[in-house]
Formats: structure tokens, C-alpha cells, sequence
């Protein structure tokens, strides 16, 4: 045995997966735990393929079930949830069928529960079960995960981020509480010697340099169309632009991009004193970050400062926390005077609107809507289905009731398994009127805005991209008024097209503003000739008028 042990220690450390694998088939016919759960690290470290998860899963499972209670149980535990996790992230729709990846997610759920009563608190273990839940759209076991780990001080950085990230999706904070969490996040934020760091230059030369940073500059990605409105009106006489990309891909688009600005780096593989050392020594006047606390973020890199200003746009509508962020950009829908105070940052107001989309849909041609054809209602969303929280589905679910014989269409921009939420709506009595379509690509996806009468917006954490897409596509967005920048995104949208008659003021005249819309076809028809009239021309596409705006604030800062 010891043989044995020791020719598996000399294949891991050289890294022979390959061999390791065949050594451990072919040697233990009767596999222990160890082995089992051997089996399944080398097949991951070997080959991250969809093969080799599915190969894996099974064994990091047999290895828990084997050793229970004991910490090489849990090692494998852990194993198998965030394969799991792993493995339905790379299944197609085809593929689900064939694999019942979501089969794997239920059972990770499952042995969690099961482990608890073992093992009670852990750390990597809560951490493995929160990917689990989030990949369900389960809105309140992903906080409640988040909420267990910062009562057993367990949180870091990229936790802690997480947890007030998916706390916008739910109105279980006021915005005094944003500040307060956002302000605590600054002490695990990793602080740098001014020694180890170049100095910031203060501005020399007659154009300002200005930097971007961002991890979504990707074709997939929606922040892009918002990007390149200003990354393609801007006047090279006065500014100089600078993209910084976190992206471990990079595809056609960031290509595109590259075209647009004097230079483009890759920081992603570099750490953060030489992430910083790196912007810094091309001596940017003013950087934006456009992740602030979304699921890939490099805020430590703003909290030691890369620029004399910094500036949070884009990527996320709340304050950061960070007391070296000294502007968020807004508009006055979004944010009021008086609330300035629970936000870090100074707040800069653009005139109209706090974005621009870049491109109008090019098949912006159906004017009526499809209910005069269907002879029903199509209600639909597509937005992120943890958007989609049980409040939103109670409302919906009234709407359906309300407004005899339509339908609701659902789709998410990112992979989510739907089972939490279809039970949801089974509960309220209206599931065979939701109808989930699968994720499509681009030309596909506008294309489903044909079948939409009215855009329902969720809340309290609003669409942006989706409700600038169903627009372009002369589809009416109805959304809900509400008590920050990110809840109210909805509301500056429809501000900004005249269309005050699509805001609520809360969720009775939410649904009594969707049935009375859907009643009166008349209405509807004449608000999507409006759209089609005027969107072109409003400040959501006016990407010329929206980049002097934006421009002209950075020279007066």
C-alpha cells in the first residue's frame, strides 16, 4: 500500500492526471472514499470538460455517502456541489434533457440539508450551497446563505460584495442600509503601502486622459451597447481613452472595442498592486469602473486609487462604499437631493437620462400589437430571473388572473434552473399561463419582443438592457416606482419618454395599470405607434446628444 500511496503522491505532483486517473480504475477495485474522491479532483484538474464532470459527480458523491460524518465526507461534499454547480453551467438545453443536470442541483440541496445535522456550520460548505441556490433563482435561501455567513463572521471580499449585490434584488434594505453595509465591506478591502505603489500624477497636456475598466467587454454581454455610445462620440482633440479589460476572454467585440480608444490592456492575470502600478503609471486623469459590486469586481483596486477622480457608471446603480470613489453618475429620476447623504460618492447628474443605448433593433417593423392577431394578451420579462422574487410572482400572478386568457412569456439572459420559480406560479394557481423560453442568441431574442404586448418590469431591482430592447422594439414597459437608483431605473426610462401613465406607484396600481392597458387595445396600439415615432429620437438612443452631456460634465469636475 504504501507503494501505492506513494506513486499517487509523485503522479499528482507532476500533475500525470491522465495516468492517475487509469492507476486508480485499474488498481482499486474497491474504492475507499479517498480514493473515490481522488478520482474525481484528477478528472476536474485533468480535463474541466462535461465529460469529466459528469464522470466526477458520482464519485465525489459515493465518497460523502461513504464517510459521512467525517471531514474527508465533507471535503467530498463540497466537491460534489460546486461540480454540480459546474457541470449545469455547461449544459445546452439539448443537453439538460439528455443529463438532468437540475437532477444534481436538487441532490446537492439534498445532501446540504443532510450534512448540517453532521457537521453544523461550515464555511466552504454554506459558500458551495449559496452557487447551488443562485443557480435556482431561490432569492431568499441565497440571502439567507449570505446572512449566515456574516453572523458567523465567515464573509471576505467577494462574499461580502455578493451578499449587498444580491440584496438589491429584494427590498429588504432601505438605502441607509446600502451605506451602512457598503462602508463595513471597506474593511475587508485590502489596503496597499503607498510605498509599493507609483505615484499619481496630477493632469499634464492639453487632452484629459480617461480610463474605463470593466470585466463584460464580451458580444454577450448588454453593458457594451451602453459603452460604445461614448467610446464612439467622443472628440479625440480633448480626450484620450483608455480601456482596461478584467476579461479572461476576450472575442470579436472586445476586438471592436479595441478600435475605439487610443489603448486597451488586459489586467485580468495581474494582481492588484501591479494592477494598479500598471494603470497608474499611464497617468489617467479620470477612471471609471463600470463593475462596482457585481459578481466580478476589482473595487480594491478603486479603494487604493488608480486616478485623481474615480468614477462608479454603469455596471452598478447603488453606491459602493468606497470612500475613494468620488463620483457616481445618475440623472434626477434616480437619485433625489436630499438622498445624496447615503451615497458615498458625489453624485454627478446628467440632464436627462443616466445611460444610452448605442443601437436601435433593426427589425422595428410590427406596429400593431400581436394581441389584435392572438386574440389574448402576451404579458413578458426577460429579465435575470433573480430579479424574478416572490413579491414580483404574487403580482404577476394577480395580473394573469386579472386578465382573462393571456399569457406571460419568461426568459433569462443567463443560465437558470427554472423548477424554484414554475412552483412558485404553480402555487398561485397560474402556471399553465407562463410560458419559459430558453435562452437565444441575439437576433433570436429581439426577434421574441414580436410576441409581447406589454413589458412587465420586475422590482424592486428593475431591468435596464431588457426594457431599452422591448422599447426599440415599440413594446410598452410598465414598472413600479421605488426608493433608489436601481429601483427607479424603470421610471427614468419611461420619464424620459414621456410615458408617465407606465409608472405605478405600488403593487395595486401595478395590476390595475397592466388589466386596464390590456383591456384597451385602442390605448396600446396608440402608445406603440408613440414608441415607434419617438424612441429614435429620445434620449434612451440619442447616442450623439447623450455623449456631449456626457463629456461636458467630465470637463467641469
Amino acid at each position: 500500500m504504501d507503494e501505492k500511496n506513494s506513486k499517487i503522491s509523485v503522479l499528482f505532483n507532476e500533475k500525470k492526471y491522465d495516468e492517475l486517473i487509469f492507476f486508480l480504475e485499474v488498481e482499486f477495485k474497491n474504492k475507499s472514499s479517498q480514493i473515490l474522491n481522488l478520482l474525481g479532483v484528477s478528472r476536474l484538474f485533468n480535463n474541466r470538460d462535461k465529460k469529466s464532470l459528469m464522470l466526477a459527480l458520482p464519485e465525489f458523491k459515493q465518497a460523502y455517502i461513504q464517510e459521512k460524518k467525517t471531514q474527508f465526507g465533507l471535503e467530498a461534499l463540497i466537491n460534489f456541489i460546486n461540480t454540480a454547480v459546474d457541470f449545469y453551467i455547461m449544459q445546452s438545453p439539448v443537453d439538460d434533457i439528455l443529463n438532468n443536470s437540475s437532477t444534481y442541483l436538487k441532490q446537492a440541496n439534498e445532501l446540504y440539508d443532510e450534512a448540517t445535522y453532521f457537521f453544523g456550520y461550515n464555511e466552504r460548505l454554506v459558500s458551495a450551497i449559496i452557487r447551488v441556490y443562485a443557480k435556482q433563482a431561490n432569492l431568499d435561501k441565497i440571502l439567507n446563505g449570505y446572512q449566515t455567513l456574516f453572523d458567523h463572521g465567515s464573509l471576505n471580499l467577494s462574499t461580502f460584495s455578493s451578499w449587498i449585490y444580491f440584496n438589491n434584488y429584494k427590498k429588504n434594505w432601505s438605502q441607509k442600509d446600502y451605506l451602512k453595509y457598503t462602508k463595513l465591506l471597506q474593511t475587508y478591502v485590502e489596503t496597499i503601502p503607498e510605498n509599493k505603489l507609483a505615484k499619481i500624477k496630477e493632469k499634464k497636456g492639453d487632452k484629459i486622459k480617461i480610463g474605463f475598466l470593466s470585466s463584460n467587454i464580451l458580444k454577450k454581454h448588454s453593458i457594451t451597447y451602453f459603452l460604445k455610445t461614448v467610446l464612439s462620440n467622443y472628440d479625440k482633440d480633448k480626450f484620450e481613452i483608455n480601456l482596461y479589460l478584467d476579461n479572461k476572454i476576450e472575442d470579436d467585440n472586445t476586438n471592436e472595442f479595441k478600435g475605439l480608444v487610443k489603448k486597451m490592456s488586459n489586467i485580468s492575470n495581474l494582481n492588484n498592486v501591479d494592477a494598479i502600478n500598471f494603470i497608474r503609471q499611464d497617468e489617467i486623469d479620470i477612471i471609471f469602473d463600470i463593475m462596482g459590486l457585481s459578481s466580478v469586481q476589482r473595487i480594491s483596486l478603486f479603494k487604493n486609487r488608480l486616478a485623481p477622480k474615480q468614477i462608479s457608471w454603469l455596471g452598478y446603480c447603488n453606491t459602493t462604499g468606497i470612500d475613494n470613489m468620488d463620483y457616481l453618475i445618475s440623472d434626477p429620476n434616480l437619485i433625489y437631493p436630499e438622498e445624496e447623504c447615503n451615497y458615498v460618492e458625489k453624485i454627478i447628474y446628467l440632464p436627462n437620462i443616466w445611460n444610452c443605448h448605442s443601437e436601435l433593433n433593426v427589425e422595428r417593423v410590427d406596429i400593431e400589437p400581436p394581441c389584435l392577431k392572438n386574440k389574448y394578451v402576451t404579458f413578458g420579462s426577460f429579465n435575470n430571473f433573480n430579479k424574478i422574487n416572490d413579491s414580483v410572482i404574487n403580482v404577476w400572478s394577480q395580473i394573469l388572473k386579472n386578465v382573462i386568457g393571456s399569457k406571460l412569456i419568461l426568459k433569462s439572459s443567463s443560465k437558470v434552473d427554472k423548477n424554484y420559480i414554475k412552483k412558485k406560479f404553480i402555487e398561485n394557481g397560474v402556471s399553465n399561463s407562463v410560458v419559459f423560453l430558453e435562452k437565444r442568441k441575439l437576433i433570436k431574442h429581439f426577434s421574441l419582443y414580436k410576441q409581447i404586448d406589454i413589458a412587465l418590469d420586475t422590482f424592486p431591482y428593475n431591468g435596464v438592457t431588457t426594457s431599452f430592447e422591448a422599447i426599440s422594439m415599440g413594446v410598452p414597459v410598465l414598472t413600479m416606482k421605488g426608493y433608489n437608483f436601481n429601483s427607479r431605473c424603470g421610471e427614468s426610462i419611461n420619464k424620459n419618454l414621456g410615458m408617465k401613465d407606465l409608472i405605478a406607484k405600488d403593487e395595486s396600481e401595478y395590476i390595475f395599470k397592466a388589466k386596464k392597458l390590456a383591456e384597451d387595445q385602442d390605448e396600446l396600439l396608440k402608445i406603440r405607434k408613440k414608441l415607434f415615432a419617438m424612441a429614435p429620437h429620445s434620449p434612451l438612443f440619442d447616442t450623439t446628444k447623450f455623449s456631449n452631456n456626457f463629456f461636458n460634465c467630465l470637463e467641469n469636475i
